[in-house]
């Protein structure tokens, strides 16, 4: 499991392809809270699980599945 400290804020959020998900705003209670102000995010926050972390290094947030299935199961609440 990741540490969760190391997930900073403003750090890119990437899906295991590679491709953009987010950028992070902060993490809470489980979850990562991305910015609204992110090209991805449509202008919403969107949260995803903290348990989708595979890895944190070098400023980035790779997630252990594609972006395109995290945007399908991302939160916006």
């Amino acid at each position: 499991m990741v540490d969760v400290a190391q997930i900073r804020e403003h750090a890119e959020v990437v899906g295991s392809d590679g491709a953009h998900v987010g950028t992070v705003d902060h993490v809470d209670k489980g979850e990562i809270k991305l910015t609204k102000s992110d090209a991805a995010s449509g202008g919403l926050h969107h949260y995803i699980p903290v348990d989708f972390v595979h890895s944190v290094s070098d400023g980035k947030v790779q997630l252990d599945r594609p972006a395109a299935e995290v945007k399908r199961e991302w939160s916006t609440s």
